[in-house]
């Protein structure tokens, strides 16, 4: 029998610690604390090399029980719709009505926050309705 292993999800951007902090908001996850020797983030960022200035940001369940994010910078832009995404289960239980409210409640609060409203997938013979999304760097997400 294999063994649980612990993952990170990486979301490729060009603003690791935008995004960061977008799904910090979103599943009410924190930034840790800064490295051993630094009082801050941007003091330990400004002790590294300038192209590693930025670089990467990081992000997790205060918790510990949901797997860390890590956001990490590239050259190039986001070209192509995402092979994998999260699906942030904020209706779950609920059905019709209450939850199409939920999800529109939700989709509200992360719109302010700079994410950017899909088509409603309404409910249908085998599923409940779903909201797409994307995040602030068009990464794409579900509210379900």
């Amino acid at each position: 029998m294999a063994s649980i292993k612990q993952f990170q999800v990486t979301f490729d951007c060009a603003d690791p610690e935008r995004v960061a902090r977008f799904w910090c908001e979103v599943l009410g996850y924190v930034v840790p604390p800064p490295p051993t020797g630094f009082a801050t983030w941007d003091e330990y960022t400004r002790s590294l090399p300038p192209e590693r200035q930025g670089a990467g940001f990081a992000c997790g369940d205060p918790s510990g029980v949901g797997p860390r994010l890590y956001f990490q910078r590239v050259p190039e832009g986001k070209v192509v719709k995402n092979r994998v995404h999260l699906d942030v289960r904020v209706g779950t239980g609920l059905v019709g009505e209450e939850r199409l409210a939920a999800l529109e409640a939700e989709c509200a609060r992360l719109v302010a926050l700079g994410a950017v409203r899909g088509q409603l997938l309404p409910a249908d013979d085998e599923n409940e309705s779903c909201q797409p999304m994307q995040d602030v760097e068009g990464n794409e997400f579900c509210l379900d």
